[in-house]
């Protein structure tokens, strides 16, 4: 599955069934190669947006528990 496939995917809380957004990037181990976390748009911030920072909210790879055809189920504690 390539990152633009992964994009295109919702990422739902299953802890409260929240839609948390699609993904945006995805952080990974250099010297494996193996994917470490998917990362989703984090609170909306005006004054870093204004100085050009991106928010992100990283999730683990133990906390996904699915990826389907149209989501990706995550576990967040809240």
């Amino acid at each position: 599955m390539s990152l633009s496939e992964l994009k295109e995917k919702n990422v739902v809380n299953i802890e409260n069934g929240v839609c948390v957004g699609k993904v945006m990037d995805i952080e990974f181990d250099a010297q494996t190669g193996c994917v470490t976390a998917l990362v989703v748009p984090g609170k909306f911030d005006f004054f870093a947006l204004l100085r050009g920072e991106k928010k992100g909210l990283a999730i683990a790879w133990p906390q996904i528990c699915c990826i389907g055809d149209d989501v990706i189920l995550v576990r967040i504690d809240e």
